[in-house]
Order: C-alpha cells, then sequence, then structure tokens
C-alpha cells in the first residue's frame, strides 16, 4: 500500500510539473528586442533642427522645413517626458497591458472595441495626405533618435516609433474629450436604467446634458472696443492633470515654410494643439455636446451572432483582439475576447443587454491635418478654412488675432440625425433609418463671431452664455437633434456676475477675472452649503462655532482666509461629483466629516487655506488659492498625509496673448511646474511653480535673437549631428 501512495504521489508531482510546464510555454512570451541604435538613428539623417532651450528650460525649435519643426518636437518632448510618451504609444496600439499588467487590459479592449487600427489599415494611406505623413514621421524620427542615444530607457519591443502611432493616437484620444468612455463605462455596468426612445409623437424632447462634466477649462477674448486701450486680448486657461498622457508640455515651433508657432501639447502629438502665432491664437475648452447613440438590439433567440435590422437577422461583424497581460519577466497572459460590430458600430454585451454604439470620430482619421492646418493659419479666413475639415468630433475654440476680431467655435461633429426622435435616450437598434451617416456641415456649427459686446468667454458651458452682451446664440436657431448642452458651470455663472456687458476689460481686469475664487450664488456648491445652513443643529450645540464659520464665509477661496478651509471641504466631493461619480454624503454628513477632519489634521477650524490647499512638486510645497470648479481652478487628488488637498488638475499651461492697436504683439506665459516632465535633478522640475502659485508670468519670447540672447542651452539634431 505504501508503495501505491509513494507512486500516486510520484504522479502527482510529475502531473503538477507537467502542468506548470505547460502553463510556462503557454505564458512565455517574451518582447522582442529593439533595434540596434545605428538602425534606430537612421531616419534622423534626413532631418535637421537647432533647438535653443531658453532660461526655462523650454524649446524653442528651429527648421528649414516644418516637418524638421515636428522632427525637433519629438526628440525634446522624449528629452522631458520619454516615460509617458511611450505609455501613450503602447495604450494607441493596445499594447499597454503588456507592460503594466492587467489594470490596463481595458485599455487594450477599447483600443480594440474601436477598431482604432482598423480605422488605420482601411485610411491612413489613402486618406492622410503626404504633407501631414511627412509631420508624424519626423516626429516619429525625433523620438527614434532619443531611442537611439537612450536604449536603457526604451522599453522593450516599443521600437521603433512608427507615423502611424502619431495618427492612431488622435483616433483614440480625440473622442475622450467629450467623454466617449463614460458610454462606454456606464453600458458596462451592472445595472441600465435608461429609458429606450419611442416614436417622436410618444415622446416629448429632454433638453439636457447627458455627460458627465470634467475638471474643465476657462478661455476669454477681449475686442478692442471692451478693452480700454484698444488692445486685442487672448487668454488660454485650459484645465488638464498636472501630469500624465493629457498634461500640458509647452514648445515652440517655427520654420522656414512660415510655421511660427508656441503654444501646448501633450505626449505623442507633433504639432500645437492650442496656443498663438505672431497673427492670432486659440484657446480649447471641453465640450459636451450628445455625440454618442445607443441602440439597443434584438437578438436572434436561435442565434446569438445575429441583430434584427427591419424586420430581417443581420450577422454581426466579429473578430478577435488578442491582449497580452503581463505577469512577470518575459511572461504574459494571452486572452482573446471577441470583438463584435453591427451597422451601428461597436457592439457592447452586457449583463443587462446588447448595446451598440455610434459616435462622433468613429473612423475618423484627419484629426492631425486640421490641427497642422490650425498651425499653419495667419488670420480668420485661413483660421475658419482649417475649421471647415471638420475632423475634431468636439472641444470650443475661443479665437482673437491682431485684426481685433474675436470669436466662438461650439465645434463638433454632429450627427445629421433624424428629427422628431428623443437622441438622449436609448434607441431601437431594429431600425436602419435612425442609423446616421453624416454629420451636419460646419456651417450648421453655432459661431459667435465679434460680438456687440466685444466679450467672449466660455468655462465648459452652453454655447448660448458666451459674451455678456445681447447678441448671444439663441437655441431656436439650432435643430434639437444637436444635442448642444445647456449646463452652467459654477466659473460660467462667476463670470456672468462679474462682467455687465459695458464697462471695460483691461488688462487687470480680464486678470482679475481669470484669477476670481469666488462662488457664484446661483451654483451648486452654493446651494449645497445653503442646505447645511438650513439643517436644524439646536441639537447639536457643540457645532456652534463651526455654523458660525460657515455663516462668516466670504464665498472666496483665497489662500489667506480662514473661513473657507471648512465650507471648502464640506461642499467639495459634492460639486466634484459630476467627474468623479461620488456625490459625498448628505449635508449634514459631509459638515461633520469636515469639522472632523480640520480638527484631526489642523487643530482648528479655522486654518487658513493655503495651509489646507497645496502645489507640491519634489521639494517645493506651496499655498495655493482656488479651488474645483473656482475660475482659479486647483483639483486635488488624494488628501496628502498631514490631511492637505495637493493640487493634481486645474489650471495648468497658461497664455496671455496681446495685441495692441499698430498690431505688436506681447505675450506671457506660466507652466505649473516646468519644462522638465520626470527629471527631478533638473533646474526646470518645478521652476515655474512659484511664479504659478504667485499667479506670476513669465515673458513669451519669438525673436531668435532674443531667444539666443537667454539661451540655456543650443543644440543641433538631425543630419550629421
Amino acid at each position: 500500500m505504501r508503495g501505491l501512495l509513494k507512486k500516486m504521489a510520484l504522479s502527482l508531482v510529475g502531473l503538477a510539473g507537467l502542468a506548470m510546464l505547460i502553463a510556462a510555454v503557454w505564458t512565455w512570451d517574451p518582447l522582442p528586442a529593439n533595434p540596434d541604435t545605428e538602425t534606430l538613428a537612421a531616419s534622423a539623417k534626413t532631418y535637421h533642427a537647432d533647438i535653443i532651450r531658453d532660461e526655462w528650460g523650454v524649446p524653442h525649435i528651429f527648421g528649414r522645413r516644418d516637418a524638421d519643426a515636428a522632427f525637433g518636437v519629438g526628440f525634446t518632448h522624449a528629452e522631458d517626458d520619454f516615460e509617458t510618451i511611450q505609455e501613450v504609444v503602447a495604450a494607441t496600439r493596445g499594447q499597454l497591458a503588456r507592460y503594466r499588467g492587467a489594470a490596463a487590459a481595458p485599455t487594450d479592449y477599447v483600443v480594440a472595441l474601436m477598431g482604432v487600427w482598423d480605422t488605420i489599415d482601411a485610411r491612413y494611406a489613402r486618406d492622410v495626405p503626404e504633407e501631414v505623413k511627412a509631420m508624424a514621421e519626423a516626429y516619429a524620427a525625433g523620438l527614434n533618435l532619443y531611442a537611439s542615444r537612450h536604449p536603457d530607457q526604451t522599453w522593450r519591443g516599443l521600437a521603433p516609433f512608427r507615423a502611424e502611432d502619431v495618427v492612431a493616437g488622435f483616433i483614440l484620444k480625440t473622442p475622450l474629450f467629450y467623454g466617449f468612455d463614460s458610454t462606454l463605462q456606464a453600458l458596462f455596468a451592472e445595472t441600465r436604467d435608461v429609458e429606450i426612445a419611442g416614436q417622436p409623437a410618444d415622446t416629448a424632447w429632454l433638453l439636457s446634458p447627458t455627460l458627465k462634466q470634467v475638471s474643465g477649462s476657462n478661455a476669454f477674448a477681449v475686442a478692442p472696443a471692451r478693452s480700454g486701450d484698444g488692445r486685442t486680448r487672448l487668454l488660454i486657461n485650459s484645465h488638464q492633470p498636472m501630469t500624465g498622457p493629457v498634461a500640458w508640455w509647452e514648445a515652440h515651433m517655427a520654420s522656414e515654410e512660415g510655421l511660427d508657432i508656441q503654444g501646448g501639447l501633450f505626449p505623442g502629438t507633433p504639432v500645437i494643439l492650442h496656443g498663438f502665432n505672431r497673427d492670432l491664437g486659440w484657446a480649447n475648452t471641453v465640450s459636451k455636446p450628445d455625440l454618442v447613440d445607443v441602440y439597443r438590439l434584438d437578438l436572434n433567440p436561435e442565434n446569438a451572432d445575429q441583430y434584427r435590422l427591419d424586420g430581417v437577422w443581420q450577422d454581426f461583424d466579429r473578430r478577435d483582439a488578442r491582449l497580452r497581460i503581463r505577469l512577470f519577466g518575459p511572461f504574459a497572459l494571452p486572452v482573446t475576447r471577441q470583438i463584435k460590430r453591427s451597422l451601428h458600430g461597436p457592439v457592447i454585451e452586457a449583463q443587462h443587454g446588447t448595446y451598440a454604439v455610434r459616435y462622433a470620430g468613429m473612423n475618423e482619421v484627419r484629426q492631425l491635418e486640421q490641427y497642422y492646418a490650425l498651425n499653419r493659419a495667419t488670420d480668420w479666413t485661413s483660421f475658419d478654412q482649417a475649421m471647415t475639415l471638420n475632423a475634431l468630433p468636439s472641444i470650443n475654440y475661443i479665437y482673437a488675432d491682431r485684426s481685433g476680431r474675436i470669436a466662438l467655435i461650439h465645434n463638433g461633429q454632429y450627427p445629421d440625425r433624424r428629427p422628431g426622435w428623443n437622441w438622449q435616450t436609448d434607441l431601437p437598434g431594429d431600425r436602419s433609418d435612425l442609423i446616421w451617416q453624416s454629420y451636419l456641415p460646419y456651417d450648421a456649427v453655432p459661431k459667435l463671431v465679434d460680438p456687440e459686446a466685444g466679450f467672449i468667454f466660455n468655462a465648459n458651458n452652453t454655447p448660448y452664455s458666451a459674451t455678456d452682451g445681447p447678441d448671444n446664440l439663441r437655441p431656436q436657431d439650432h435643430p434639437q437633434t444637436m444635442g448642444l448642452e445647456t449646463h452652467q458651470t459654477n466659473r460660467a455663472l462667476r463670470i456672468m456676475e462679474l462682467t455687465d456687458g459695458i464697462t471695460p476689460i483691461d488688462r487687470q481686469s480680464l486678470l482679475d477675472i481669470k484669477f476670481d475664487t469666488g462662488l457664484a450664488q446661483a451654483s451648486r456648491g452654493a446651494a449645497f452649503l445653503d442646505r447645511v445652513l438650513a439643517e436644524d443643529w439646536s441639537d447639536a450645540p457643540e457645532l456652534s462655532a463651526a455654523l458660525a464659520q460657515l455663516q462668516a464665509w466670504d464665498r472666496t477661496y483665497e489662500k489667506e482666509n480662514r473661513f473657507t478651509a471648512l465650507p471648502a471641504l464640506t461642499i467639495l466631493r459634492h460639486i466634484t461629483a459630476e467627474f468623479t461619480g461620488d456625490d459625498g454624503p448628505p449635508p449634514e454628513a459631509a459638515f461633520r466629516e469636515a469639522v472632523d477632519w480640520l480638527t484631526l489634521h489642523f487643530g482648528r477650524l479655522d486654518p487658513k487655506w493655503g495651509d489646507v490647499n497645496r502645489l507640491v512638486r519634489g521639494s517645493v510645497d506651496l499655498p495655493i488659492g482656488g479651488g474645483p470648479d473656482i475660475l482659479r481652478a486647483i483639483y486635488p487628488g488624494d488628501f496628502g498625509l498631514s490631511g492637505r488637498l495637493e493640487a493634481r488638475a486645474g489650471d495648468t499651461w497658461m497664455a496671455l496673448v496681446d495685441w495692441a492697436p499698430d498690431g505688436t504683439q506681447t505675450a506671457e506665459v506660466v507652466h505649473q511646474y516646468g519644462a522638465a516632465t520626470l527629471d527631478q535633478d533638473s533646474p526646470h522640475y518645478a521652476d515655474q511653480a512659484p511664479l504659478f502659485a504667485s499667479r506670476a508670468w513669465r515673458k513669451a519670447r519669438f525673436d531668435r535673437d532674443d531667444i539666443a540672447a537667454h539661451a540655456q542651452r543650443s543644440y543641433t539634431i538631425g543630419g550629421a549631428d
């Protein structure tokens, strides 16, 4: 018997070993080696760029051709943030989980679901103009040159970088700015409580925002007639995360072909996304009209691979997405997920039903083409002509130029939908007449040009509040099928409180508006605070001092204000719920939590707001005013160990551009941290943080001699370097 048991034990050990061997073979998936340095650097020989890093470390890139400038952007951005660029490329390729593990698998799945590389395969060669390909190729060559010089920093198997990676990045990212990812998350949730649209006669149209609001942006343009000094001003004030794949990096691009522009870029982009040249500038703010339609599909009970359309069972288009999820070392778990598409678009199979989605930007490949055209614009005519490409699915444009023209373009690829239906609910998926095939023409896009009041603003609010004068856009002038948002942020409401359509807005007045820290009377935060004050606190005498603190607050977030911390913490989760999904506790509980938090971490209810609200970057630790959905926008990440709020998003790279009546331009800019995104040893890792925290600016330079006079470092890349 003992012998038999021993043999059985040995057999089991052998089977276990065999299973482990099979598992090892199955998951053995080493990444390929990157090309050698000579191969990676080869394409750089066809480009030449002169780089001048100014006293702030910001790169000014000069080339004979536009492509040479894009080559320089790729190399210099890699110098400052190569890790994030690589992460963006891996995500765009649908391969992030191979490097980051299981947490990144949903990103790779979404890349497959959106058909990013199907679009590249179908349209890149045919529909991307050669001059646009040249920009993407040059940027990739700059990345490859950097990789050739820093093989130890280059992710194994990721190089060489390709032009297609650049164009694909736009396909993936641009729909996310209007909230397409929120729609997907809602569909994958365990439950879905959304009505399905009935026949037009049976439903009433509900004009209301359907998508979550992210942290947002501000933008302002002032015409000469309103500025008080005959000058035109543009204030660019995007709100983004302070680090990561959609954090602003600053550069100046110039070429002998006419390109001469500076502004903000995201990792992976070869052109300025918003900024200014000598003649004009534009600011972008997030807009969230209804650009996604969800269709409920009826499946064939005898064949789950078919759906009903116009009374006929149609086959899904099916293919497998093969994901590789990093385990450790050279081992990766292969996972196969089936991707289905109907004639509507990508299909989501959830616990509560099967859906198809159709969205603005689907199968679009011309985004870089439009951005490049905007970079080359020199006046309103050429700028507006670039916008007619209508390749960007959303985003507001606030424009100003040296001639004194100002404008708002509530840009979007607005689906040409069948009128009468409620497109903000789920739609029946069995009717082909509800599958829109095109977008409304650019002429239908809401635009406000040279308003009577000489002032334009946007703070992620409805386009029907864009100026403080009498000639705002009107809802009745745009079809309801466009789904234009009616949302008003605190920031927009506060701008309307601070302006009257008449009083001149000079430089200081404009800055006073931008850096205002007030809570608007009609805002979401003020309403929540009023609910706290309306509670019956008679049975909580221990909170009398705290209530007095709330009542004494002037509703501003100035860093020296000792009355701000308690109410700001009380309403924090409620006013950020629109982009976090966490509405926090009810008013009474939120107030008590804030009292307890301040007592625990500060030992008092009235610390200065700047003692709580901090800008932290390496060893730099500064007080800062402002807060969530405040014009001086500062959004916290997690609470610090000491109970402080540490800024993670909001105001980041900003620019104030000014044209005198004779066309002479001055410009001031500031970054929340500095040019060196990742290098903590660089003097430019946090050198702009004190300026940013104190609401100060630095001079923006265009003239090459002026830039050279303030050069910290000058060098040449490409050619025979």
